[in-house]
């Protein structure tokens, strides 16, 4: 699934009553399958930016357009995935689903923009995955539980055996029936990374998903979401301020290329004033 934007703009409203433009971007294409890295600054409109790509937010003008052309048709996408038999001698952690499609049928061009608040949830749960910088899991809940949970806003029944896979890929095989009080902080962002690909998306967007965490794990959850990405075929979009982390994606984009409401003008040089008169006194 590719994502073209066109024009898009949106700003927020100060306190005082003036108008902030925190998102302006003539022009920006993801083609299926990629995996493009954007970089910026704090408060530089990212989130703001995959907000509005997932449909969290309404832009206040302007295309976010999702080329579904390529979508698997739905008898193939909600077909229960059955388990590969693990390789003589293998442990838990080796288990692959198969989970393949056959080929797919065209599904049409869709306007986010254009939709109703909760068509486009319904979108976002049904093609986009989304990664947070912190892991927003359910405390009462099990990792199992957490990932499982993630596949109840499509209208579909849950897949168990995936959802196990997935936390299994993430490295989580032996930990599915913790809560995450009981799980180290970067293990938590590992079921979050589970949980985002839950419903085998499109489109993943991560919003700093290692920010949160030391260098070890962070580059562990970056393997994965890159790895799992491409097991799903999903299209990836990460946005980050960390450099060590954005160049090791095959296009890295950086903000003020793409978001114009994030380039400052130039200041004016300060006119140096004449020197005062010598005055007698």
């Amino acid at each position: 699934m590719s994502l073209h934007l066109h024009a898009l703009k949106k700003s927020f409203v100060a306190p005082d009553g003036s108008v902030s433009p925190v998102v302006d971007v003539d022009a920006l294409a993801l083609r299926d399958g990629e995996q493009v890295a954007l970089m910026g600054t704090s408060g530089s409109g990212k989130t703001t930016l995959l907000h509005l790509i997932a449909g969290i937010l309404p832009p206040d003008s302007g295309k976010i357009v999702y080329d579904l052309t390529r979508e698997p048709a739905a008898e193939e996408r909600d077909a229960p995935t059955p388990l590969a038999p693990p390789a003589a001698g293998a442990g838990a952690a080796s288990v692959v689903l198969d989970y393949k499609t056959a080929p797919v049928a065209a599904a049409g061009v869709v306007d986010i923009a254009q939709l109703s608040e909760a068509a486009r949830d319904v979108f976002r749960g049904r093609y986009v995955g989304y990664i947070f910088q912190t892991h927003h899991l359910l405390p009462g809940f099990t990792a199992l539980e957490n990932v499982l949970l993630g596949m109840s806003f499509t209208g579909r029944g849950a897949d168990k055996p995936w959802a196990k896979h997935l936390l299994n890929q993430v490295g989580l095989f032996d930990r599915h029936d913790y809560k995450p009080a009981k799980l180290s902080v970067g293990q938590q962002q590992r079921v979050a990374v589970a949980r985002a690909l839950a419903n085998r998306p499109r489109l993943v967007l991560a919003d700093e998903p290692t920010g949160a965490l030391d260098a070890v794990n962070a580059q562990q959850v970056l393997d994965l979401v890159r790895r799992l990405c491409h097991e799903v075929g999903a299209t990836l979009l990460l946005v980050s301020h960390d450099q060590q982390i954005a160049r090791q994606l095959p296009r890295v984009l950086q903000l003020p290329e793409v978001n114009k409401a994030t380039r400052r003008p130039e200041r004016p040089a300060t006119p140096i004033a004449p020197a005062a008169p010598n005055v007698p006194s």
